[in-house]
């Protein structure tokens, strides 16, 4: 069953809708009748995606658009009164902006700062921001914050990244407690947790996609189907990874703390067999 909040005539922001996850999902809540705020950064990529989601909308005037830098508490007010004043207010945010420009932990400490102004603190201000005026409208709606996986078993690489979906792994578990313990509340926070998508953030340079990516359009469904199920961590496969293989690796991750292993003895050479055996599944 359709989540309650995702109906005609309902209101969703999409941040860093412009492209990718964002713009998909845009669209995908456009055709169902909702009415669309896309909220990114470039006026031009603005204007496109607008007139991308106007194809599927009922009425162009149930799309609009506004220039938002997420990482400015500001932005996000403006953009919450501009909402507002537009279609009344917000049933869905999907604080989705985010930022991977690579990091180093001795690397410049600016790629840090911008990682964390964006993926971090743009979920933040967002689900401040908007939710006592969601909670208000005394409607059902939802928060999806997009988080990752690289948060939850934190591979070496992109510390700053790791850090920052982690804390938004955190974040929104502190959300979802807070509004199912608020009276009257009828929103809920949820955990989008994508695999390998094929979006302009994950190319790398590639025009094609790679055959172990999803679209971002076989993303946002079975984020729908989750929602519809109403489950908090939505945790996505793609091509390569199926659901039963992130399960091992989340649960070996967690096994570091409980076991007392080395901290990513997924990637350390002392543990290399005894991982390769537990993915087989040996006694």
């Amino acid at each position: 069953m359709p989540h309650p909040a995702l109906v005609p005539g309902a209101v969703a922001v999409i941040t860093g809708g412009a492209s990718g996850i964002g713009l998909a999902a845009a669209k995908k809540f456009a055709s169902v009748g909702m009415k669309i705020c896309i909220a990114d950064i470039g006026a031009k990529r603005l204007a496109d995606a607008r007139a991308q989601v106007i194809l599927v909308a009922s009425n162009k005037d149930d799309v609009m658009a506004v220039e938002t830098d997420v990482s400015r508490v500001d932005d996000i007010v403006a953009l919450e009164r501009s909402v507002a004043e537009t279609f009344g207010g917000a049933d869905v945010l999907m604080n989705n902006a985010g930022v991977q420009p690579g990091s180093a932990l001795f690397g410049p400490i600016e790629n840090w700062e911008r990682v964390f102004a964006v993926n971090l603190w743009g979920v933040i201000h967002g689900s401040r921001v908007f939710a006592p005026g969601m909670i208000a409208r005394g409607k059902p709606g939802l928060i999806i914050n997009t988080g990752s996986k690289q948060g939850i078993t934190t591979p070496p690489g992109d510390p700053a990244y790791n850090v920052s979906k982690s804390g938004v792994k955190t974040f929104t578990e502190a959300l979802q407690h807070e509004l199912r313990n608020t009276k009257d509340c009828k929103i809920s926070a949820h955990l989008f947790i994508p695999g390998f998508v094929f979006t302009p953030l994950a190319a790398g340079g590639r025009t094609e996609k790679p055959a172990g990516a999803w679209t971002p359009e076989q993303t946002v469904d079975f984020m729908l189907e989750s929602l519809g199920r109403g489950d908090f961590y939505i945790l996505c496969p793609d091509n390569d990874v199926p659901r039963a293989l992130d399960e091992k690796r989340i649960r070996w991750a967690a096994g570091d703390i409980v076991e007392n292993r080395p901290p990513l003895s997924r990637w350390h050479p002392d543990f290399a067999e005894a991982f390769a055996a537990y993915l087989r599944g040996d006694k």
